[in-house]
């Protein structure tokens, strides 16, 4: 074999060689392009889980404090003085021998409404009485009597009992003279 016989293998086959060179870059950079995104899909799916699993551990810890708030009441419930208190409060009930009181209209003895609308204006002192003292005070008020010399009002209470013009408290005057 003479040299011009291996030149032209040679060139035939690199002349092969170089027409297969794009395919052999682009078939391994498919193969490359096709593991990252089975990775990222991969990766994105564990995310997805890893959220749910999240959220189920959150729903879990919800619940199990429910259930401790649920049995902690069926507890209180078991005991019998936390039951004869919620009947007191939320039935009325009362022990033989106690008289119940209920009040109809409590704002109408509290003063609540004329209270309320004297801290508004700010014509009260702002001090809030303990409970007992309130009641001494309500028991006090309610044995005084009206004034003769009162004219409609006395120390800055309007003397209405239902809401008048004063006129109950001149007319009641006007009777007892």
């Amino acid at each position: 074999m003479n040299d011009s016989t291996r030149n032209m293998r040679s060139r035939g086959k690199r002349s092969k060689r170089h027409g297969t060179g794009p395919i052999a870059f682009f078939v391994p950079l498919f193969i490359i392009a096709l593991g990252a995104i089975q990775l990222v899909s991969t990766f994105h799916t564990y995310a997805l889980n890893l959220a749910q699993l999240n959220d189920l551990k959150n729903q879990e810890a919800a619940l199990i404090t429910k259930k401790q708030d649920l049995e902690n009441d069926i507890e209180r419930w078991n005991d019998d003085s936390y039951v004869a208190t919620q009947a007191r409060e939320r039935l009325g009930f009362v022990f033989p021998g106690e008289k119940a009181v209920r009040v109809q209209h409590p704002e109408a003895v509290t003063d609540t409404s004329e209270g309320t609308a004297k801290t508004k204006s700010g014509t009260s002192d702002g001090k809030v009485l303990p409970w007992y003292s309130e009641l001494e005070y309500s028991f006090k008020k309610a044995d005084e009597r009206p004034s003769k010399t009162a004219s409609g009002s006395q120390s800055g209470d309007t003397g209405k009992a239902d809401g008048n013009s004063g006129s109950a408290t001149d007319t009641n005057s006007g009777d007892k003279q």
